[in-house]
C-alpha cells in the first residue's frame, strides 16, 4: 500500500512540473516560483509518505499490532461482545503451518499427514479470521513465559488428544533444548493409555492429557440385568479419574465423539443414573444428564479463581453417506467448502452451551463447530497409519486443531489472573 500510494503521487508530480517549468515566465520570477514549488511539493511528499505509512500499520499490520499487545481477542466473548471469535471465515494465509509434525515426537503418526503420502498440502495454508476483530499471531516465547510454573489440562476423548498434541508442537518451537521436554513416565503417545504428561522443564509448567471419552463414570452391569447390556454410563458419577483434574489453572474438556448409538448401543452399553437402568433414554437426554453432572462437578470441586475452564463444542465430520445410510465413504476435498452443508449444527454443541449458560461460575465455551464445518480438506482421510481405514473425522496435524489452541492462548494472554510463576 506504501509503495503503490508512493508512485502514484510522484508521477502525479511530474505531470504537475512540466507545466510548471514553462519557458514564458521570467527568469528571476521563474526561479522563486519554481524554488517554492519545490518546497511546497516536498513538503507535501513528506506529510504523504507519514500518512501512508500510518495507514499502512493500521490496515496492513493490525494483527501484528495486537499480537504482541497481548489483543485480540476480548475477555468476555458473547452478544453484548465487541467480537465474537467464533463468526468468522477462513482465509488464506502464508505464515502456516507452524510447526513441522514430523519434528515434533509428541504427535500421533496417523495425524501426520504430509508424513503418511499426502502430497498436497493448501489445506496447511487457511487460518481463521473473525469478522470483526484479529486472533493474535502466536508468539512462541511470550506464550511460554505466560505458562511459566502452570498446570494444562485436557480431557475428553482423542479429538482432545489431537488438541493436546498440537499446543505440545506449537510451544516446542520456542525451547533450544528439546531434551528438556519429555513425557513425565517415559510413555509412548497411544490411542488407550488413560493419562500422557509433557514437561516443559526449562519453563516449568506441564501440558497433560486424561482420557475420558464420556466425561461420566463407565462401569459394569448391574446384578440381575438384561442381557442385552454388558455395561453401563453412570451419568450421576463423574469420571473417577476426575480427582486428578482438581489443581491445574487452565481446563479444557471435550466430549461428544462417542456419543453414538454405534459405540453405545450396538455395543451393549447402556445408561444407568442411580441404581436405576434407563434403556429406553434417548442419546441426548443422557448426554445432557451426563453435562449436567460435569457442570456441578466443576461448581463444588473446581476453584475456577485459579482455574480457567473451557468446553469445546462438537467437531463436525465429513462423512459422505449412501442414499440408504447404510454406508458411508470419506472423500477429503482439496480446499475448504464454500458452504458448510448444515455441519455447522450440533444437538451436543447446542447442549454444551445451554449447560454452560446456566452455571453459577465462569466457563469459556470454544465453540468450533461452525468454523470446522468448513474444513472437509483437513480430515485425516487415507493419510494415516492404517490407510485401508478412512477417516474424515480426526483432523491432520499440522491443522485445524492448532486454530483452537491459538484461541485459547488469546484468552490466556488477556486473562490478568494468569500471571507467570
Amino acid at each position: 500500500m506504501v509503495n503503490s500510494f508512493s508512485r502514484s503521487t510522484s508521477g502525479h508530480y511530474s505531470r504537475k512540473g512540466l507545466s510548471y517549468g514553462s519557458p514564458r515566465v521570467g527568469g528571476h520570477r521563474k526561479t522563486w516560483v519554481s524554488r517554492s514549488f519545490h518546497i511546497l511539493v516536498g513538503t507535501c511528499l513528506f506529510v504523504s509518505f507519514f500518512l501512508a505509512m500510518g495507514c499502512g500499520y493500521i490496515y496492513v499490520f493490525p494483527s501484528l499490532s495486537q499480537a504482541f499487545h497481548g489483543y485480540g481477542i476480548p475477555k468476555s466473548i458473547g452478544p453484548t461482545g465487541t467480537c465474537d471469535v467464533f463468526e468468522g471465515s477462513w482465509v488464506p494465509y502464508r505464515g502456516y503451518p507452524l510447526y513441522n509434525s514430523s519434528e515434533c515426537p509428541f504427535t500421533e503418526r496417523g495425524f501426520n499427514c504430509l508424513a503418511n503420502g499426502r502430497k498436497d498440502n493448501a489445506y496447511l495454508k487457511w487460518r481463521w479470521k473473525p469478522k470483526n476483530c484479529d486472533i493474535p499471531l502466536f508468539h512462541v516465547r511470550v506464550v511460554l513465559e505466560k505458562l511459566r510454573g502452570k498446570r494444562i489440562v485436557f480431557v475428553g476423548d482423542s479429538m482432545s488428544r489431537t488438541q493436546w498434541e498440537s499446543l505440545i508442537c506449537l510451544l516446542m518451537n520456542g525451547v533450544e533444548d528439546k531434551k528438556s521436554i519429555y513425557e513425565v513416565n517415559g510413555n509412548k503417545i497411544t490411542k488407550q493409555i488413560r493419562f500422557l504428561g509433557v514437561r516443559f522443564s526449562s519453563f516449568n509448567f506441564t501440558i497433560e492429557f486424561f482420557r475420558s471419552v464420556f466425561l461420566v463414570q463407565h462401569g459394569w452391569v448391574p446384578r440381575l440385568g438384561p442381557k442385552r447390556v454388558r455395561s453401563t454410563l453412570k451419568l450421576d458419577k463423574l469420571d473417577d479419574i476426575s480427582k486428578d483434574w482438581i489443581d491445574s489453572d487452565v481446563l479444557i474438556f471435550n466430549t461428544g465423539q462417542w456419543w453414538t448409538p454405534g459405540k453405545l448401543f450396538d455395543t451393549g452399553c447402556y445408561f444407568q443414573v442411580g441404581k436405576s437402568l434407563k434403556l429406553g433414554m434417548p442419546i441426548t437426554a443422557a448426554y445432557r444428564t451426563a453435562l449436567d453432572t460435569w457442570a456441578s462437578w466443576v461448581e463444588t470441586m473446581v476453584n475456577t479463581n485459579r482455574t480457567r475452564v473451557f468446553f469445546r463444542t462438537f467437531e463436525p465430520s465429513h462423512w459422505t453417506h449412501w442414499s440408504d445410510q447404510s454406508r458411508r465413504f470419506c472423500n477429503v476435498t482439496q480446499f475448504p467448502m464454500m458452504e458448510p452443508n448444515g455441519r455447522d449444527q450440533s444437538p451436543f454443541s447446542d447442549i454444551i452451551q445451554e449447560v454452560v449458560k446456566n452455571m453459577t461460575v465462569p466457563v469459556t465455551v470454544l465453540r468450533v463447530t461452525s468454523m470446522g464445518a468448513f474444513r472437509s480438506d483437513a480430515h485425516v482421510g487415507s493419510w494415516s497409519d492404517t490407510p485401508a481405514v478412512a477417516d474424515c473425522s480426526h483432523w491432520c496435524l499440522p491443522g485445524v486443531p492448532d486454530v483452537w489452541n491459538e484461541i485459547i492462548i488469546s484468552y490466556l494472554l488477556a486473562d490478568d489472573k494468569l500471571t507467570p510463576q
